[in-house]
């Protein structure tokens, strides 16, 4: 028989073989992340699970089959897959933890953003509930990570907050930053060299589509970002904000 255990975080499919839950929780991380940032509502494709875990698509399809099979999400061949209510309630789950402990990790251990990603990822198929739940309440259920991405909540909602991509901004344009989807170190690392961290400030300087570039400006400096850099930059701008 097929069964979901969450205490023992194990999946028994046909034939009594045992997956481990962090494979699995990493694959129902991956699936609920790709189609998170798009609206179509289509599957999820083979390939792009294999480009976000690092693996080939022979080894997808098989683990695809086996959530099928636990009734964690439905795979069709040649489309790709989709979670079920099940699958999803357990990715919130473990991107409640992830992202918590990300910023567990930034505020008490003052790690940079450029850090906790990696170091979430190793301990959020450890962490207890019980233990997440202390976290969420020592640091007064924080409603974003250090990255400006939403917390899910315990009983599994979740709130998408509002922001613009900033290579959509007009020149002149005041804004504020209040997310960054792209966690690549190198990328973090760049932002904050630049003074892009979360919660700054400042100016659109230049626009220039033609050229795939843009310049702002933050107090006392200014940089410049590509057109694909800029897009994985959420603002909200200060005008929308009454200032």
């Amino acid at each position: 028989m097929n069964r979901w255990t969450s205490s023992q975080r194990t999946v028994e499919v046909a034939g009594g073989a045992i997956v481990p839950s962090l494979t699995v929780e990493n694959y129902l991380k991956a699936i609920y992340l790709i189609a998170s940032r798009r609206a179509d509502g289509e599957s999820v494709a083979t390939g792009e699970i294999a480009q976000s875990l690092n693996v080939s698509p022979g080894t997808v399809t098989g683990m695809l089959k086996t959530l099928s099979e636990a009734d964690l999400a439905t795979y069709t061949p040649y489309e790709g897959a989709r979670l079920s209510a099940s699958g999803r309630r357990l990715a919130l789950k473990v991107l409640r933890r992830h992202r918590l402990l990300e910023l567990f990790l930034a505020q008490t251990l003052k790690m940079t953003w450029d850090e906790v990603h990696e170091e979430a990822e190793h301990m959020e198929h450890a962490a207890s509930d019980r233990l997440i739940d202390r976290i969420d309440e020592f640091l007064g259920q924080p409603a974003v990570d250090p990255h400006g991405d939403p917390i899910p909540r315990p009983d599994g909602s979740l709130t998408e907050p509002l922001g613009t991509p900033l290579a959509q901004l007009g020149r002149g344009q005041r804004f504020r930053v209040v997310r960054v989807v792209d966690q690549d170190p190198a990328f973090l690392r760049y932002l904050t060299e630049c003074g892009l961290d979360l919660g700054a400030e400042g100016e659109l300087t230049e626009n220039r589509p033609e050229a795939g570039v843009l310049a702002f400006r933050l107090r006392d400096r200014s940089a410049a970002l590509g057109f694909e850099a800029a897009g994985k930059i959420l603002v909200a701008r200060k005008a929308d904000e009454g200032t």
